[in-house]
């Protein structure tokens, strides 16, 4: 199940005994793609910190490139998770849209004209 419909349809009674780690009076563990980024930049950043090291035996070059590759890496896939949640996100308002359509024409005139026309389909 896609992470934007789980996060719909989760309601957790408990709400105010989980805290997260709060930055700015923010929740960090609330906001989507959070985790994931910084998991894959930081695993990342020493990847290729210990590769550079094992290469060059420069330590100070080699945290530079670590701490540059954990950026980099950080941004991209924070980039790209938001876009691909803000779609899956789009996609679930467009399908719950759809059904409250569905639901609200079921059984009169206009659904008959609708499904003629081609807009809604019969199950």
């Amino acid at each position: 199940m896609d992470t934007v419909v789980k996060s719909m349809l989760e309601e957790d009674p408990d709400e105010e005994k989980k805290k997260g780690l709060v930055l700015f009076g923010r929740d960090l563990s609330k906001i989507p793609c959070f985790r994931e980024s910084f998991l894959y930049g930081i695993a990342s950043g020493v990847g290729v910190g210990v590769a550079s090291f094992l290469k060059t035996s420069k330590p100070l070059l080699s945290q530079h490139i670590g701490v540059g590759t954990f950026a980099i890496t950080t941004l991209v896939y924070w980039s790209y998770c938001r876009y691909e949640w803000s779609r899956q996100r789009f996609d679930a308002q467009l399908m719950q849209e759809a059904l409250k359509d569905k639901i609200r024409y079921e059984g009169t005139v206009v659904e008959k004209e609708l499904e003629q026309k081609g807009i809604l389909k019969t199950v």
